[in-house]
């Protein structure tokens, strides 16, 4: 059986959970991730957890916060002027907004806090902070 090495495209079930069991994403009743080890289309760690696998293998790994999204930055963490927001758009605690950072890029904030008068929104990757746990089966190499 060929072993997935860098180059190779593989297909993957996962299942990730954090340190107390909860799921926070899973390949379960969906096609099989899909990626060309060495590109980066995923962490690195979760690549260099797939190389030298075999199809059929199976492995638990987990991947600390620093390695995955980074810790979790409370300079992340903004207040502003509810009225900077366009009309069009009515706060809520939850409410995730796009907006376009000082490079061009689409940024992603999710709204923390809301009164008459502020906004809080938090800029921080949800899984920041957090310690991931990936349950895989490599399927297949290519």
């Amino acid at each position: 059986m060929a072993e997935a090495r860098i180059g190779n495209i593989v297909k993957v079930h996962y299942r990730g959970t954090l340190q107390d069991g909860t799921e926070f994403d899973s390949s379960a009743g969906r096609d099989p991730l899909q990626f060309t080890l060495g590109e980066g289309a995923v962490l690195n760690e979760f690549e260099m957890a797939v190389s030298g696998m075999s199809p059929g293998d199976k492995k638990t790994f987990t991947i600390k916060s620093g390695d995955a999204y980074g810790e979790y930055d409370e300079a992340l963490v903004m207040e502003f002027d509810r009225g900077q927001l366009p009309p069009s758009i009515t706060p809520e605690v939850g409410l995730h907004l796009q907006f376009e950072q000082d490079d061009g890029q689409a940024g992603i904030v999710k709204i923390i806090q809301v009164t008459d008068t502020r906004v809080s929104v938090d800029a921080n990757h949800p899984l920041a902070g957090k310690d991931l746990t990936f349950d895989i089966q490599l399927l297949e190499v290519a």
